[in-house]
């Protein structure tokens, strides 16, 4: 394990002066860094945690209420961090333990929130339990925490059954034993470098309690939950058979995904949780068949918040999206947990891509696409999720508009996905590319040593820079929209709309005296001047009290 354990500093109270109130999580708009391309602090080419340092004023002045950090752990980095070795230390990559004391603080006395990752699903292979195992052999107790099993066959040369991994291919690796002969085999959903854990051996669930309490005692504000559906599996683990196989978000429980004793893990973390002071959340990494599913996670003595990912895999259709919405609220509403929204994160194309190509291709695209209209449908989506009630998550770089960049080399690619010949095909890498802070400069002011994938030429009019202070950019967009969000108490809080009439592809819905018309046509649609527009993603015209709302266009309306 690290040595940077010695150097844990003390536990912070510096959560008490975060500004905010009770229950803030219930609207709040949550920033995910995906801290190796965020900002680069030494210059190496990777982005690291004193580079999102350095960047906590821009968050704040964005107008977000909490950051969540993707993994930054000790990890070999075969699954870009989410293969962890050790879950309390730092990885050296991305800086020391004194670091995230220091990038915490720094978040708090902005009045920033922070939330770190979670992966309590698997460990890296390099984790001392997982090396142990291998090197105590078959029937040891070590061998218990993970899922090892003898293989079919007459030499046990076949896997034990029948499920396939995430990124591709079996979902079982054989092992050599100590004695060089080929021996049992182990279950990993995802990377062969990403065992899972036994979740029925006592030992796990004692050991991150502690990694919970660890933190805690850091001063993290809460913990996004990775593969939060996936850590117990059916008895038995039986074969799949005839069902659909892997895939992020099916139409049936698989027997190695959403299953009902995952829930009792999260009654016991929560007790864990409200022990602390500062109204600490769990926000669950969850991919159900239904949204109703998802509400099971954010029962009242479970889990806060879990992501929406029937919402994120809609398409840009007015029919589509008030389907989920209603469905969303609705499954919500009884277990008086908030809804959440999100269109873009690290494991998805970028929906300013997304929404630029046809509809049907999935959350996968590795297509460009029209990249005006797919600009002009984001910048109107993002308007949209944040007039809905509940808490909203922007993926760095969306304030940018970026879009994914589907032309990264072969060469310079890194996801498992792609190395594993089947699967995903590696699409992750186009939404990871580190943004660009700067309109010159070898990596657009990411950091001094160019960044660890290429960047497009044209992403210097992208930047920060570019667009501050330039009326109509999608950064300035975000910053008002945010800043409005802030200000009136009938957005983000509650768990209803109001439907109002409107034409046919078209979405219009009240809250209090704010009124919000998403126009997902490709066409202008005339539609009631509202009162006072607050925000518009896109040129719109007034006249007789009637506005034209524009195709792929988003108001805000105030009546006061």
């Amino acid at each position: 394990m690290s040595q940077q354990h010695s150097a844990a500093p003390a536990p912070t109270s510096a959560v008490s002066a975060v500004e905010g109130r009770p229950d803030w999580w219930r609207d709040a708009v949550i920033y995910q860094v995906y801290p190796r391309s965020f900002a680069d602090g030494n210059g190496d080419g990777m982005g690291d945690l004193e580079g999102v340092r350095t960047r906590l004023p821009y968050l704040r002045d964005l107008g977000v209420d909490a950051v969540w950090l993707s993994p930054f752990y000790a990890s070999p980095q075969a699954d870009a961090g989410y293969d962890v070795a050790d879950y309390r230390a730092v990885d050296p990559m991305f800086g020391t333990l004194l670091d995230a004391d220091a990038l915490i603080r720094d978040a708090h006395a902005l009045g920033l929130r922070i939330i770190v990752d979670l992966v309590p699903n698997h460990s890296s292979d390099q984790y001392e339990w997982f090396k142990r195992a291998l090197a105590e052999g078959p029937g040891s107790p070590s061998r218990d925490r993970y899922h090892f099993r003898p293989g079919k066959g007459k030499n046990g040369e076949q896997p034990p059954n029948d499920w396939e991994s995430i990124f591709g291919g079996p979902a079982w690796t054989r092992v050599t034993e100590p004695d060089g002969t080929p021996g049992e085999w182990y279950l990993h959903l995802f990377a062969p470098e990403q065992p899972d854990f036994n979740w029925e051996h006592p030992a796990v669930g004692d050991e991150f309690r502690s990694i919970l309490r660890f933190w805690l005692d850091m001063g993290v504000d809460g913990f996004r939950i990775d593969v939060a559906h996936g850590m117990v599996k059916a008895e038995g683990l039986p074969d799949l058979g005839d069902h659909e196989q892997l895939t992020l978000l099916g139409n049936d429980v698989m027997p190695f995904f959403d299953q009902d004793g995952v829930h009792d893990i999260y009654r016991e973390w929560r007790l864990v949780l409200d022990e602390y002071s500062g109204d600490r959340i769990f926000v669950a990494e969850a991919w159900t068949p239904t949204v109703e599913r998802t509400a099971n996670y954010v029962r009242p003595d479970e889990l806060h918040q879990a992501f929406n990912f029937q919402y994120l895999a809609t398409h840009w259709d007015a029919a589509e999206l008030r389907t989920v919405v209603n469905r969303t609220l609705d499954a919500m509403r009884p277990v008086g947990a908030p809804a959440t929204w999100v269109l873009s994160n690290h494991d998805v194309t970028r929906h300013a891509t997304r929404f630029a190509n046809p509809a049907g291709l999935g959350t996968q695209i590795r297509l460009a696409g029209d990249r005006e209209v797919g600009l002009r449908r984001a910048r109107a989506a993002t308007l949209l999720m944040l007039a809905l009630p509940g808490s909203a998550y922007v993926y760095q770089g969306e304030e940018l508009g970026l879009p994914d960049v589907v032309d990264l080399p072969d060469e310079v690619r890194q996801d498992p996905a792609y190395f594993r010949g089947a699967g995903q095909d590696g699409f992750r890498d186009g939404c990871r590319v580190p943004i660009p802070w700067t309109r010159t400069g070898p990596s657009y002011g990411f950091g001094d040593g160019g960044s660890w994938l290429p960047q497009p030429a044209d992403w210097g009019g992208l930047s920060v820079e570019a667009q501050t202070g330039e009326p109509g950019s999608t950064l300035e967009l975000y910053r008002a929209a945010l800043a409005v969000r802030r200000e009136r108490a009938d957005l983000g809080a509650g768990d209803a709309v109001e439907w109002l009439r409107a034409p046919e592809g078209v979405l219009a819905f009240r809250r209090g005296e704010f009124v919000c018309v998403a126009n997902t046509t490709g066409e202008s649609v005339p539609m009631p001047a509202y009162g006072r527009v607050l925000l518009a993603s896109g040129e719109i015209t007034e006249a007789a009290g009637e506005a034209k709302v524009p195709a792929d266009t988003t108001v805000w309306w105030s009546a006061s």
